[in-house]
């Protein structure tokens, strides 16, 4: 015949399978199953240095767990009866992590290294396994030591909570010399959620001359805090002594005879009383998680439903309304911005213009515009449609950042909103030839003439002077004197020829780059009114399209609502009765002797 517990469990099961909680099922599978095998797991844990290990030994009165300060448990060790004595590593456990699962390899090593061996390999080993052949492990019981809780050395530690579920009962070691701290505490609190068959041993009284006050002030916590569970004090030390002299006495004062009794009267003899309460513990703890949920998405629904209806609603006609506000912001936006623009882009232009004319100036304070004047006129034009080329692209640039600011006052922003293009790519026309200005030449014939004319005074003027000490009106003086002034007046006429030529140049670029000027400006401000133009008349389009997609929203959410409240009126009705189910499967569990706890729907 099935024990009672086992129709429960699978009820609670079929709860997990329907409310889509693979976790929670995958558990209480495992817990199935571990409960229908007939040993009896007696998990010991604790934190490190407690004498987890030595307990152990004493129970069992053999030195299966190593220890000292330079060895410690770094895996699981289980140790079940056998009857001849062995060990063995288990590597490689399969890939969903649970220790009780069939590993892929099994390994042989001698009983009295296998702690040793288990701590070197600990990345790489599950569990160890000991056999040994003891009446107290007869009867199917499997006494697992286990890594010290917080223990950074082992690769396991926090694989102890875990081992948890699978646990018939748990004996939480902390030794004498101090009362349960803040952490064994909650440690214990959590091994109980898990396992509600759970002993406190207090070892090394031994070591402790006033064992007798921590032990009690340890019992008063528990009762503070309301665990029931059993504090036994023991001496592992004074156990193996007693096994190894024989003396009766010795092994009463160690205080497991009271230790043994407990094991074999609470655990061995009461396997179907344990299985009911850790089935009760995990199964309510199960509809627990499977009912707080439920009733909240229940209560959510029932008191927001009305709220969330007027809500949608609402939210519909305020996105219509904001938007009708920000039609009239857009525009004035659009309107600054482009002024802004236009008059920057055609201050631009005048900067870059007059950076050009400075250049010919600067070139033509010393240049011949006689010599290289059609290098000159193709410097002009490349520079003046570069200008006109970085001016109109700064243009685009800044319409496409006006663009954005404009769209970045609608309701919802997004880069689509964004025209791709607000201009077209013809309008930018190249520089028209520069008008060469006219240049005097300054041939032989007129350098001959220029400089008998200067000559000509200077003859004059030295040949009286030498006239009066009696030389002829043309000597040498008056002829070397008038050929110092024939060459001075070519050369003054040549600089005031070269002079009316650089005026000249300066004045042709000067109006040439004034045209270039009045054109590039008028094209300007006539790109700037089309892209206003443009962007005028998407935007405006955009927000009639919004316009009449958030209407259309307000009317969809209207009828959605409707639509909504029978189909939330059916679920509800549904989940109370889903909850029901819950409550009463809850009351079931209670009844099997888990934590006396009120679950109602």
């Amino acid at each position: 015949m099935a024990p009672p517990w086992l129709d429960v469990l699978d009820e609670t099961i079929g709860a997990c399978v329907t409310h889509r909680r693979p976790d929670l099922e995958a558990r209480l599978r495992e817990k199935r199953a571990q409960q229908l095998d007939p040993k009896l797991r007696v998990l010991v844990v604790g934190e490190s240095k407690q004498g987890k290990s030595q307990l152990v030994n004493a129970l069992l009165n053999a030195p299966v767990c190593a220890v000292g300060d330079d060895v410690t448990t770094t895996v699981p060790t289980y140790v079940q009866h056998a009857e001849t004595p062995s060990a063995a590593l288990v590597r490689n456990a399969s890939a969903n992590g649970s220790i009780f699962h069939t590993p892929t390899e099994r390994i042989a090593v001698p009983i009295e290294q296998v702690t040793r061996q288990a701590s070197a390999q600990s990345q790489h080993v599950v569990r160890a396994e000991i056999g040994i052949p003891r009446a107290l492990l007869d009867n199917g019981l499997v006494l697992i030591d286990t890594p010290g809780v917080g223990d950074t050395r082992s690769a396991h530690t926090a694989g102890t909570f875990a081992t948890l579920i699978q646990a018939d009962a748990v004996l939480l070691v902390s030794d004498a010399t101090g009362e349960l701290t803040t952490a064994e505490m909650a440690l214990l609190k959590k091994v109980m959620e898990a396992c509600p068959n759970v002993t406190v041993v207090v070892t090394k009284i031994d070591l402790v001359p006033s064992w007798r006050a921590v032990v009690e002030r340890n019992r008063a916590l528990l009762a503070r805090a309301g665990v029931p569970a059993k504090l036994i004090p023991v001496s592992s030390a004074l156990r193996l002594r007693a096994a190894k002299t024989g003396d009766q006495r010795l092994n009463t004062e160690s205080g497991f005879p009271e230790l043994l009794a407990c094991v074999q009267r609470d655990i061995v003899a009461s396997a179907d009383l344990l299985a009911r309460r850790a089935v009760a513990v995990v199964a309510s703890s199960a509809i627990t998680q499977l009912v707080t949920p439920l009733r909240e998405e229940l209560t959510a629904h029932d008191s927001s439903h009305t709220s969330a209806t007027i809500s949608t609603l609402q939210e519909a006609q305020r996105r219509v309304d904001e938007l009708r506000r920000r039609s009239a912001r857009w525009q004035n936006v659009l309107n600054d911005e482009m002024a802004d623009l236009i008059s920057d882009v055609e201050y631009d232009l005048r900067d870059r213009t007059r950076r050009i004319l400075r250049e010919v100036e600067k070139t033509y304070d010393e240049a011949d515009p006689a010599i290289g004047w059609e290098k000159f006129e193709q410097w002009l034009e490349d520079n003046l449609n570069e200008a006109a080329t970085t001016n109109f692209a700064w243009l685009m640039e800044r319409a496409e950042w006006v663009a954005a600011k404009v769209a970045r006052n609608f309701p919802v922003y997004r880069e689509d909103l964004i025209p791709g293009s607000v201009l077209p790519d013809d309008l930018l026309e190249p520089a028209s030839k520069l008008e060469k200005p006219k240049i005097e030449p300054f041939s032989v014939p007129q350098k001959v003439f220029t400089g008998l004319r200067g000559s000509y005074g200077g003859v004059l003027m030295f040949g009286l002077v030498t006239s009066l000490a009696g030389m002829p009106l043309i000597n040498v003086i008056s002829l070397g004197a008038g050929a110092l002034f024939g060459g001075k007046s070519i050369m003054d006429e040549s600089d005031q020829r070269l002079k009316r030529r650089q005026a000249a140049a300066k004045a042709a670029a000067q109006r040439h780059v004034d045209d270039f000027f009045v054109k590039a400006s008028k094209d300007v401000r006539d790109s700037g009114r089309q892209i206003q133009r443009s962007l005028r008349n998407h935007f405006s389009t955009l927000a009639e399209e919004l316009q009449e997609t958030l209407m259309e929203s307000a009317r969809s959410a209207k009828r959605a609502v409707q639509d909504d409240q029978t189909e939330r009126e059916r679920r509800m009705r549904e989940g109370r009765k889903e909850l029901d189910k819950l409550v009463t499967l809850y009351k079931r569990v209670q009844a099997l002797g888990g934590p006396t706890m009120e679950l109602s729907a």
